[in-house]
C-alpha cells in the first residue's frame, strides 16, 4: 500500500518506522521541518519539505497515495481530512481534539474511503478496551478510563516530562471534558473531578482532561449510569497545572503557554505509559466489576530507543491502518474505535506493542 505520513516529529517518526520497517508499505513523508525529515534515518521512503496548511500543495501530494495518516496538530487536520476526501485516499488521524473529530465525520459521509480518527491511545486504544469490558455485561453502570503517560524518573515541580504533542497537551488541559454523569451526557471542566489512586504500590493522580473519550460519550449515551475519562499524573501535578493555566491566565494565552513549557521542560525517552480502565454493571442479577490494568515501558525498534509514548501512539494507528488494508474492518465511512474488537486489534503484528 503507498501511504503518506504528515509529520515527522516525536510521534510521526515512530509511525514511519513501524510502516517503512513492515516491508508492506511504501511510505512517503512529509513536514515543513527539513531538519525532521533528514533526522528520519532511514533511505528506505520518499521525504518531501512543504507548508503542510496548504491545501492545494497538500491535494497534489496525496494524489498518488491510497492512505494518509496524519501526525500533526490537531488544527491542520481538517485540511488534512478534507484533502484526503478530494484524493479518495483512507484517511487517519491521532487527535484528542473534539470539535476536529465531529469535522472529520461531516467530512466522511461524503468520502469514498475510510475516516478514521483518533487512532492513538487515548483517544484510541483505550475505547477498544472500555467496549470490550462493557460487553461483558447485561447493564452497565459505570466505565471510568484512566491513562497516563508519565516520565518513569520524575525530577522536575511537575513530575512531568514532554513525551508528544504540546498542542495536544494544552488543549486537553485548557478545553472542556465530555462525560456521562447519572446518565446525563455533559461537559466538566479539566483540571477538576481529582482523584488519587495507587497501583503497584505507586500512588497517583488523576483529573478531567478533554478528548480522551473518543465518541464512547456518544456510542454509551443511554446505556451507562456514569462514564468519564482523566489523565493520570503524579500527585501534585494537577494543582500546579491549575496555577499555571488559571492563576497566572496561560490558559489564555496558549502560544506563551507552549513556548515557556518546551523552553523548561525536557522530552524524555524513559517513560512508561499506564492504562487502567474499570467497569461496572449487572450481570446475571450480580452487582459485578472487572478491570484491566497494563503499564508499557519504551523499547528498541530498528535498534533505536523509542518512548514509550511513541510506541502505543504509532502501533495505535499503523494497527488501524493494516487493518482497512486487510479488510478486516469497513473500507468506507467513519470508523469509531470502538468499533474494532480488542482481539482483533491485540491480534494484529502492531497491536501486539500494547499485548
Amino acid at each position: 500500500m503507498r501511504i503518506a505520513v504528515l509529520g515527522a516529529g516525536k510521534i510521526g517518526a515512530a509511525i514511519v518506522e513501524l510502516l517503512a520497517s513492515s516491508g508492506d508499505y511504501a511510505v512517503t513523508v512529509a513536514d515543513k521541518d527539513q531538519a525532521l525529515l533528514d533526522a528520519l534515518g532511514r533511505d528506505d521512503m520518499a521525504r518531501e519539505a512543504f507548508d503542510l496548511s496548504d491545501a492545494g500543495r497538500l491535494r497534489a501530494f496525496l494524489s498518488g497515495a491510497e492512505a494518509v495518516v496524519s501526525a500533526l496538530p490537531y488544527y491542520l487536520n481538517t485540511t488534512v481530512a478534507e484533502s484526503a476526501r478530494a484524493a479518495g485516499v483512507h484517511y487517519f488521524d491521532l487527535t484528542e481534539d473534539v470539535s476536529t473529530t465531529r469535522r472529520a465525520r461531516a467530512i466522511a459521509a461524503e468520502a469514498t474511503a475510510a475516516f478514521v480518527p483518533q487512532c492513538g491511545l487515548a483517544p484510541g486504544f483505550v475505547s477498544i478496551v472500555a467496549m470490550d469490558l462493557a460487553t461483558r455485561f447485561d447493564r452497565l453502570e459505570a466505565v471510568r478510563m484512566r491513562v497516563g503517560a508519565l516520565p518513569k524518573y520524575p525530577t522536575n515541580a511537575l513530575s512531568y516530562n514532554l513525551t508528544w504533542s504540546t498542542d495536544g497537551l494544552i488543549n486537553e488541559y485548557c478545553n472542556p471534558c465530555e462525560a456521562i454523569h447519572e446518565g446525563r451526557r455533559m461537559e466538566v471542566l479539566p483540571l477538576e473531578g481529582i482523584e488519587h489512586f495507587s497501583l503497584d504500590g505507586i500512588a497517583y493522580e488523576a483529573f478531567n482532561t478533554s478528548g480522551g473519550l473518543g465518541t464512547l460519550a456518544e456510542t454509551l449515551d443511554g446505556r451507562v449510569s456514569e462514564l468519564n475519562y482523566k489523565t493520570v499524573r503524579y500527585p501534585g501535578h494537577c494543582e500546579r497545572m491549575q496555577l499555571l493555566v488559571h492563576e497566572l491566565k496561560l490558559g489564555e494565552r496558549r502560544a506563551l503557554f507552549k513556548d515557556v513549557l518546551e523552553t523548561a521542560i525536557p522530552m524524555t525517552l524513559q517513560d512508561v505509559v499506564l492504562i487502567f480502565v474499570t467497569v461496572t454493571g449487572w450481570r446475571g442479577g450480580r452487582l459485578m466489576q472487572e478491570s484491566y490494568a497494563a503499564k508499557i515501558y519504551a523499547q528498541a525498534i530498528g535498534g533505536r530507543i523509542w518512548s514509550a509514548i511513541q510506541v502505543t501512539t504509532a502501533a495505535g494507528v499503523c494497527a488501524m491502518v493494516d487493518l482497512v488494508r486487510d479488510g478486516r474492518i469497513p473500507p468506507r465511512g467513519f470508523i469509531r474505535q470502538e468499533d474494532v474488537a480488542l482481539p482483533l486489534f491485540l491480534g494484529n503484528r502492531f497491536g501486539r506493542y500494547y499485548a
